[in-house]
C-alpha cells in the first residue's frame, strides 16, 4: 500500500465572516489547523523577520513606545493606500508562506490525513491553486460591516473601506469548493462545519501518492 498524501485545505472568506470561529470548530474536531494571521503576528513581533523591513518602509511612526508594531497606525496607512498595502504584503506574505509550508511539511499524513490553513487573502494573493480544497466562510456584506463595527469599534466608513480592500465575498463563494454560511445561528454553522468535515475526511481517505 502506498502512503497517504496530505489533503491540504484552505479556509478563507471576507473580513468578519467567521473564519476564526470555523477554524476553532475544525480544530476541536482534532484536525490540525494553522492561522495565517497568527503567523503574520509572529513575523512582525519584536525580533521577527518582517518588523525591520516594515519600519524601513513605513517609518518609526508605526512602532509603539515599547518598540512593537502599532497595528492600528499601520492599518490607517495601508487601508487607504493600495500601494502601501501592496508594499506591506510584499514584506509579510513571503515570510508567512514559508512558515506555513514548513508547518504543512511537518504533518504526518498517516496520522492526520488532512490539515486546514486559515488564509484570509487566499484569492487576492493567487494561492488557491496551492491547495487541494478551498472552503469559504460567507455572510452578506452588510452583516460583515455590522460585525466589524461591533468587533473593532470601527466607523461604518472604515469597515466598508476594509471590505473594499478584499475581493467581493460573492466572487470567493463562486470559486469555493465548499461554502459555510455564517449568517444564521451558531448551531447552523456547526452543522455546516461538521458536514464539510465529513466530506473532506472522505476525500482525504481516498488519497494516495
Amino acid at each position: 500500500m502506498t502512503p497517504r498524501r496530505l489533503l491540504r485545505v484552505a479556509l478563507t472568506g471576507g473580513i468578519a465572516t467567521g473564519k476564526s470561529y470555523v477554524l476553532a470548530r475544525i480544530a476541536a474536531r482534532g484536525v490540525p489547523t494553522v492561522d495565517a494571521d497568527a503567523l503574520a503576528r509572529e513575523a512582525v513581533a519584536p525580533g521577527g523577520p518582517a518588523l525591520g523591513a516594515i519600519v524601513e518602509r513605513f517609518g518609526a511612526g508605526v512602532l509603539t513606545a515599547e518598540g512593537s508594531l502599532d497595528r492600528k497606525a499601520l492599518a490607517a496607512l495601508v487601508f487607504r493606500d493600495a500601494g502601501a498595502r501592496a508594499d506591506l504584503e510584499r514584506i509579510v506574505h513571503p515570510v508567512v508562506r514559508a512558515a506555513m509550508d514548513q508547518w504543512f511539511a511537518g504533518i504526518d499524513a498517516a496520522t492526520h490525513p488532512m490539515a486546514v490553513a486559515d488564509i484570509p487573502l487566499l484569492y487576492e494573493t493567487g494561492r488557491a491553486d496551492q491547495f487541494d480544497v478551498v472552503v469559504v466562510t460567507a455572510c452578506p456584506p452588510d452583516e460583515q460591516v455590522r460585525r466589524v463595527v461591533q468587533r473593532d469599534g470601527a466607523r461604518e466608513d472604515e469597515a466598508r473601506q476594509r471590505l473594499a480592500a478584499q475581493w467581493p465575498i460573492d466572487e470567493k463563494v463562486r470559486r469555493a469548493d465548499y461554502v459555510i454560511d455564517t449568517s444564521r445561528t451558531f448551531e447552523d454553522t456547526h452543522r455546516q462545519v461538521d458536514a464539510v468535515l465529513e466530506a473532506l475526511q472522505a476525500r482525504a481517505g481516498e488519497r494516495r501518492t
